[in-house]
């Protein structure tokens, strides 16, 4: 998995591909072709002090996910604001995929990797090296009690 430090922050990057879910539904019943799947490559910013999943709103757009409703978004410096939530994005990182909402952000130009992702994908946060983990390297292991 590749990733960048973050100068100055603590934080690290790792690549994310992100696509349409919806498209990827209609290519697997044939109504279009894989080659027509919306999908992108970028670059995500693990933040597990974040809760969510946020894109840019260009990716939003290029992908042409579902708009739905708004979320109010509180930043580390204490603003806040309404931000829309774009719908089923199925996110790929590190050989695992699952399928999210996410915040719009304009003016991003990465996406951001929240806890709800981290726990989805059983991904646990390396500070030292700076890496995701996977908790188990073979599968996914959800907790039940």
């Amino acid at each position: 998995m590749d990733t960048v430090k973050e100068p100055a922050t603590g934080r690290f990057s790792v690549e994310v591909e992100l696509a349409n879910d919806e498209d990827l539904v209609r290519a697997k019943v044939g109504l279009i072709s894989a080659e027509q799947v919306r999908r992108t490559r970028l670059r995500g910013v693990v933040d597990s002090g974040a809760t969510r999943l946020i894109i840019p709103e260009s990716v939003a757009k290029q992908l042409g996910l579902e708009i739905s409703g708004t979320v109010k978004v509180r930043y580390a410096d204490g603003r806040s604001a309404e931000r829309a939530i774009a719908r089923r994005i199925n996110l790929t990182c590190g050989g695992r995929e699952s399928i999210f909402n996410a915040v719009v952000e304009p003016g991003r130009e990465s996406a951001l990797i929240g806890a709800i992702v981290l726990e989805d994908l059983d991904f646990l946060v390396d500070c030292i090296g700076q890496r995701l983990v996977p908790r188990d390297p073979n599968q996914i292991i959800s907790e039940a009690e």
